[in-house]
């Protein structure tokens, strides 16, 4: 009997050595648990090393470094704060934040943050973490959407290349693919996998907003005339020019680069980071350019939600976790994390870097995008997650698809939509 009650205090000692977050051992130094979610080599690299010349210069807080994955971030932290083991320091995205942040699961760093960081971040950045009257979270890398294009293709049918400067707009977009098109050949893939984010980031330009806040602070969808252009678009080349092929709606972006790279697309709209992938998988003999999205009404503006760091609630050390924070964001350690990952960062002094702005690999162009980077639209609307994986992204599957029509879309996003986001407001 004696040795079952021994035995079970041992486990529970240990158990409660396993949920604490940020320690410090009797006379060692404060630890604490980074949670990165880098994923390509380069990127895990500049974290790794990042850390260690962290520990090297500061033997008193040692911080451990633990990889993470963006394919189940949300619900992985979701488990971890409930059983109290959550990391001292999260890597997330901004739109996966404000449930966390209302929940109170993550700490206010609004007093915490020192003066070069905050003034380094423009202030449309800090609005992508910023949740009530708290900053929840620091944004360090953003990825605009760019096109990707065969360059041969667009020099062969004589279009008008566009620049940041004299960008195509949607009508001009559309034209452009017809014409880049003809048998067995499409003008652009959209891959649509995940059909919302794209959709809302990009309408920002043609002044969508969909979601919109009353005098009381509630959050209602409201489907209008700027948010029906980047939709309408992408519909009509799939269901009417035939520009655009039906059977790439369902795929990642990955999944569209051999045809891109096999001359069946000549351009495919994607993520800024995607350039890593294609200089990895590309032919040698295969020449592509990076383009600037489509323009609207509101010019290049798309909606981005930035990569974050935050602090866990639970943290012990927050000071220290936040200093932290501060040496991994300094401009120069900022640039590298950049690179590594194929991005743009969110500090002004890191992005006057030269290395941002050389025309290699479409760096100069991306760059350039950086002052017309948004919040995304439902970046501080609470409910979000569920909206979008029960309601937005199969009434816009089935619209790209033809099952359903503009109106159909928007009876589904504002009836049902509005139920949703109702629940987390009451």
């Amino acid at each position: 009997m004696r040795t079952r009650i021994t035995t079970a205090l041992v486990v529970l000692l240990l158990l409660l050595a396993g949920c604490s977050s940020g320690g410090r051992t009797d006379g060692g130094p404060i630890t604490l648990r980074f949670q990165s979610l880098a994923w390509q080599d380069e990127s895990v690299a500049a974290n790794k090393e990042l850390v260690e010349e962290w520990n090297a210069a500061h033997p008193d807080v040692k911080v451990e470094y633990v990889q993470g994955s963006w394919d189940s971030v949300h619900d992985q932290l979701l488990t971890s704060f409930e059983g109290g083991e959550a990391p001292d320091i999260i890597h997330d995205a901004s739109d996966d934040l404000a449930d966390f942040a209302y929940g109170g699961r993550l700490a206010d760093l609004t007093g915490l943050l020192p003066a070069r960081l905050k003034a380094d971040i423009p202030q449309s950045s800090w609005a992508t973490a910023a949740f009530g009257r708290g900053i929840y979270g620091v944004p360090f890398l953003q990825e605009p959407r760019v096109l990707i294009a065969d360059a041969d293709r667009l020099r062969a049918a004589k279009v008008r290349i566009p620049t940041p400067e004299r960008p195509w707009n949607w009508t001009e977009f559309r034209q452009v693919a017809k014409r880049l098109s003809g048998p067995g050949r499409y003008g652009v893939a959209w891959p649509l996998k995940e059909p919302v984010s794209a959709t809302l980031n990009l309408s920002l330009s043609t002044g969508g907003r969909l979601f919109h806040r009353g005098a009381d602070g509630k959050v209602t969808v409201r489907f209008t005339p700027g948010d029906a252009v980047v939709p309408r678009t992408i519909h009509d080349q799939v269901a009417v020019d035939r520009s655009a092929p039906a059977s790439t709606l369902g795929s990642s972006g990955s999944d569209t680069l051999p045809g891109l790279f096999g001359g069946r697309y000549a351009m495919v709209p994607l993520g800024f980071s995607y350039r890593q992938q294609i200089v990895q998988q590309a032919p040698e003999d295969f020449r592509w350019t990076v383009l600037p999205a489509p323009a609207g009404a509101d010019g290049l503006t798309q909606g981005v939600s930035p990569q974050t760091l935050s602090v866990s609630a639970d943290c012990l050390h927050k000071k220290e976790a936040v200093a932290f924070i501060d040496f991994l964001l300094r401009p120069k350690n900022m640039v590298r994390l950049a690179l590594g990952d194929w991005m743009l960062p969110t500090g002004t002094q890191a992005l006057k870097d030269p290395a941002l702005h050389t025309r290699k690999h479409g760096w100069a162009t991306g760059t350039a995008l950086a002052a017309r980077l948004r919040p995304a639209p439902a970046q501080s609307v609470r409910g979000y997650p569920e909206w979008k994986d029960k309601v937005a992204t199969p009434a816009y599957q089935e619209y790209y698809s033809g099952a359903t029509d503009l109106a159909g879309l928007r009876a589904r996003l504002e009836k049902d939509g509005n139920l949703v986001l109702a629940r987390y407001q009451r």
